[in-house]
This record gives C-alpha cells, sequence and structure tokens, in this order.
C-alpha cells in the first residue's frame, strides 16, 4: 500500500514546490489531498502542470503504484494521455511491470474515499473555494477515484448494546460491543482466551498514562525518529485525550503485522471523513519498538502513535486480563484468522515479525469529556477489523 509521507506522495516535480501553500490552506496530509476537486484546485490556483501532477498521483496512489509517479510526472503527460499509452510503452517507459500496467490500465478499480454526503472536508481545507467557472479545466473521468465506504469482509455477529456508567456514576446513551463471532473446529470454539462482552468503562480508561511518540504527520513534518525522541513530551493522562473532542483510539496489536498495518492504512485513509465529524484518530501501542515505529510512521498510518506501556488499554478490551492468543491454536488452526491474513497480504503491504504479537487489540470511540466509551470493538480473532461503516455511523451521531 502506498505511502501516507506527505513528500513522497507530493513528489519531487511540481508540487513540491507548493508544499508550504498547500499546507496554509489546509490540504497538509495525503488523505485530504486526495480528496480535492477541480473547484479547490481552482480556489488555490493550481498551475495545469500542478493539476496534471496531482490528479497522476492520486490516480497512482489509490492503485499503490507511487513507485512510478516521478518518471509519469516527468514525462510530461496528463493522465488521460498516459491510459491510452500501451503496454508496452508503459513498460519501456517506466519500467512498469505487467501485473502492475493491468491494474494502471484497468479504470474499473474503485480504489479512493468518498466523503458522505452529509459531510465536508474541513472548512479550513476550503477557505478560499469559490463557485468553479464553466471554462476551468475539469478533472478528468479517469481520475473519479472515490467510492463508497467498503463493509467488512465478515459478519460480526456478537454485537451488544449496553448501557454505560459514566465517571460520576450516571448512565448515558447505550454504547456498542463489537466482536466478530469465534470459529468453531469440530465442534470446539478457537478463542484462545475468554472475552468479556462489555464495554469498557470510562473509568477503567481514564487514568491510563500514556506516552506520545509521534505527532500527526503534515507537510513539513519532522520523521527523523531521533529529533521526535528529543523533543518528546512527558507522559500524559489518557483523558486529556477526549477532554475536549471525540476521540478514535486504534489499540494496534503490533505494528510490523501485516493485518495490523493494513487496517490502519484504511482507517487513516478516512481521516478527512473523521475531521468532518470532529473525531481525532490515534494509535496506541502495547511496547515500543524504535526501529518499527519508524518503519510504520507514517508510511502506514499519519496519525499520532502513542505506547501504552503498563498494557491497560489492552487488558480493558480482555475484561481486566490481556487478551492473548496463541499462534497455533489462534492463527495457524483458526480459520477466520487464517482468512483475515490472507485478505492482508493480497494488498502487497510488507510486514516482519518483530515485537510482541499475541496480545490483540481492538478498537475505542469516546465522547467528549465524560461521555465515555461509546463504541468498541475487540480483535477475538488475529486480523479482525472493526466495521469501519458503523464505526463511521456512531462517529456521526456524536
Amino acid at each position: 500500500m502506498a505511502s501516507y509521507a506527505v513528500h513522497e506522495f507530493l513528489g519531487d516535480g511540481v508540487l513540491k514546490e507548493i508544499t508550504q501553500k498547500l499546507a496554509d490552506d489546509g490540504w497538509d496530509d495525503v488523505p485530504t489531498l486526495k480528496m480535492m476537486q477541480a473547484e479547490d484546485m481552482e480556489a488555490i490556483d493550481l498551475t495545469d502542470p500542478q493539476r496534471d501532477a496531482l490528479e497522476l498521483r492520486i490516480y497512482l496512489h489509490d492503485r499503490s503504484l507511487m513507485e512510478y509517479a516521478d518518471k509519469m510526472e516527468q514525462a510530461g503527460k496528463n493522465l488521460p494521455e498516459l491510459l491510452i499509452t500501451s503496454p508496452a510503452e508503459l513498460t519501456s517507459l517506466f519500467g512498469m511491470r505487467k501485473a502492475d500496467v493491468s491494474r494502471f490500465t484497468d479504470r474499473s478499480l474503485a480504489c479512493g474515499i468518498k466523503m458522505p454526503p452529509t459531510h465536508a472536508l474541513m472548512k479550513k481545507a476550503r477557505t478560499r473555494a469559490v463557485v468553479a467557472p464553466a471554462t476551468q479545466k475539469p478533472v478528468s473521468a479517469a481520475a473519479d477515484h472515490t467510492t463508497q465506504v467498503p463493509k467488512a469482509d465478515h459478519d460480526h455477529n456478537n454485537n451488544k448494546t449496553t448501557a454505560v456508567v459514566d465517571a460520576k456514576g450516571g448512565t448515558h446513551s447505550k454504547a456498542i460491543y463489537r466482536a466478530a463471532p469465534t470459529p468453531q473446529l469440530c465442534g470446539f470454539g478457537m478463542s484462545d482466551h475468554a472475552v468479556v462482552e462489555d464495554v469498557t468503562q470510562l473509568s477503567v480508561l481514564e487514568n491510563i498514562i500514556l506516552q506520545k511518540l509521534t505527532p500527526v504527520h503534515k507537510a513539513g513534518s519532522d520523521t527523523d525518529m531521533a529529533q521526535l525522541i528529543k523533543k518528546r513530551p512527558p507522559p500524559f493522562k489518557a483523558s486529556e485525550l477526549w477532554a475536549t473532542k471525540p476521540t478514535l483510539v486504534f489499540c494496534l496489536r503490533r505494528p510490523g503485522c501485516v493485518m495490523c498495518r493494513g487496517e490502519a492504512h484504511q482507517l487513516y485513509a478516512r481521516k478527512p471523513i473523521f475531521d468532518a465529524m470532529g473525531v481525532q484518530l490515534v494509535v496506541v501501542l502495547n511496547e515500543n519498538i524504535e526501529s518499527e515505529v519508524k518503519a510504520f510512521w507514517p508510511h502506514y498510518w499519519g496519525g499520532m502513535v502513542l505506547v501504552d506501556e503498563s498494557r491497560e488499554f489492552f487488558k480493558a478490551l480482555g475484561g481486566g486480563k490481556l487478551p492473548k492468543g496463541n499462534l497455533i491454536t489462534g492463527f495457524a488452526f483458526n480459520p477466520q484468522a487464517r482468512q483475515n491474513w490472507k485478505r492482508a497480504k493480497a494488498t502487497g503491504i510488507k510486514y516482519n515479525t518483530n515485537g510482541e504479537g499475541t496480545i490483540k487489540g481492538g478498537l475505542y470511540v469516546l465522547g467528549s469529556g465524560k461521555t465515555g466509551v461509546v463504541y468498541q470493538f475487540i480483535e477475538r480473532n488475529f486480523g479482525d477489523w472493526a466495521p469501519l461503516d458503523e464505526v463511521i455511523k456512531v462517529c456521526e451521531n456524536l
């Protein structure tokens, strides 16, 4: 999957020189840049070569073909012209592999993300937007890179609604607990641990101590891990995250895992949608291995990365105990986990086996202040992904 590093997305061509201009207008991260439409390009006075370059890079990023972006941009052709180039020429001119040629020329692939009709990009990203004149240069049909939020690959039958008691003892609106069904093998469940199917109380989470490892990645961000370590702020209480705004806390099992990277990538791709709803996205790790954090951020995730060294967020997902799985019974002999692995591996994501990989993760959505948990998902099987359409619907109602 293509990187969320802004400098890699913009490249060394005509877009590099306007990096700061884009950032000043709110187009400061890759998912937001990929939402740019013709009227937005008009509003910030992009030249034709800049429009062509951005249109091309959006198309290539959607198809994980960014390795060809610089050469294609240097060729001086726009996207429609490149799409009618013969396969032989694509190979000879750009060194494009056969499988990549097929992916590049297949315009039926719907790879991008569409902003729901009920929301708009954050105002800061469109402050200069105006009604586009009829004579403006349109974004070609070939660059129609939007599609609806996809459904989850598997059914999540364990869907439980419970009333949540807040820190002051009162109850607020019902919250949703979510977990995938447990596969059966010869009549026996394949779960490695008992899952407490109740939404975590706010009092369990708010005093957990977290350490910030990386900031939100934006245009001009420092990605030098050594410098980030020097600038690292002191630890803080988790409640500070959602003190003033709703927060999605993604508890990641292992940053080098192909399934974890895949879920992080497709979740962060929807950052503009969460931004429009006023929901911030953070990842929480259960250990800090600097080389793994560097490989993970901002390539697969451009949001803030935190570490919970006491693993209290993960214990909370397990009802007070770490939800650990067994790689033999919980992965090798678990058909759902194997299916999850194949789904992620098919994306071409690189991965490794470094670090703790048996502590299962999950996802929390917390309302601002004392609202508490409104949605909770547990990775019952290795590689279970929270159903994004449902997560977004929950966030819409905050």
